[in-house]
């Protein structure tokens, strides 16, 4: 799964934007015993998702008029300018171009060559998030596009990815992994066919994150107490854990995995 060490390419961040943030925190709170820590007025509000006093993830309010509610993942960039060039050459666009974050950082938000949106970070004195592949914070990612191998190749310009194609019974599932990294150490998610998930087709093209859980069908039940909507209910997947994606109740989407091979 997900490499903690945060190099050129991998994930470093996740947030969500949401139209209610204090009905956000309540849903997260309630689900992975997350805790809000605000953001002051030079933050625009936005705030750190803890447990246990470790950051596991950004929260934002977006008006409802200004996006839809969802959950974005941001890549590690050594120079989010050169990034932003190389996204256009390979056929993405600027959602926003780049920008400081106070001493933080600079990031910048695109979208692939399908419309996928994804962020960069490039590390101030935020270098990423402080926890990953525990239970309750990311450890994979996901992106729906109705082409895998055009992501793959627009991925592989922009950070150097490298993918391979895991055999399943009746296909097979492309996992990705930063450049130059180890084999069997660094994938860190998978490109899946949109058309082939009734019920990710309808977002469109879109990253998907993945938190770990101690007990995914114990998660089915918390979602579904607490206001979300189960998208895709608990399933095992082979030498790889269980699994089931969910709608948090502003609709923003996300997964949970409780792995049953060890991590990495």
């Amino acid at each position: 799964m997900l490499d903690p060490a945060f190099v050129t390419g991998a994930p470093n961040w996740v947030d969500l934007g949401t139209p209610d943030l204090d009905a956000a925190t309540a849903f997260y709170r309630g689900l992975f015993g997350w805790e809000l820590v605000p953001g002051g007025p030079e933050t625009g509000g936005y705030g750190m998702y803890q447990l246990n006093g470790r950051t596991v993830a950004g929260a934002m309010t977006v008006p409802e008029d200004q996006g839809k509610p969802a959950w974005s993942v941001y890549f590690q960039t050594p120079d989010a300018d050169a990034t932003a060039r190389t996204v256009e050459q390979a056929g993405g666009t600027a959602a926003f171009p780049p920008m400081d974050v106070l001493d933080y950082g600079r990031m910048g938000g695109f979208t692939d060559n399908a419309g996928a949106y994804f962020g960069v970070w490039q590390p101030g004195t935020n270098t990423g998030l402080d926890v990953i592949r525990e239970p309750g914070a990311l450890i994979w990612s996901e992106l729906y596009t109705p082409d895998v191998p055009a992501a793959a190749a627009f991925f592989h310009t922009v950070f150097g990815w490298q993918t391979e194609d895991m055999a399943y019974p009746g296909g097979s599932y492309t996992m990705v992994r930063p450049a130059g990294t180890e084999r069997d150490m660094s994938w860190f998610g998978g490109l899946v066919p949109i058309d082939g998930v009734p019920s990710q087709a309808p977002a469109g093209p879109h990253w998907l994150p993945y938190f770990a859980v101690e007990d995914c069908d114990t998660a089915v039940a918390d979602v579904e107490r607490l206001g979300g909507s189960v998208t895709l209910a608990a399933m095992d997947v082979p030498d790889v854990g269980r699994i089931a994606t969910f709608a948090d109740p502003a609709g923003a989407a996300f997964a949970v995995i409780k792995p049953t091979m060890p991590e990495g």
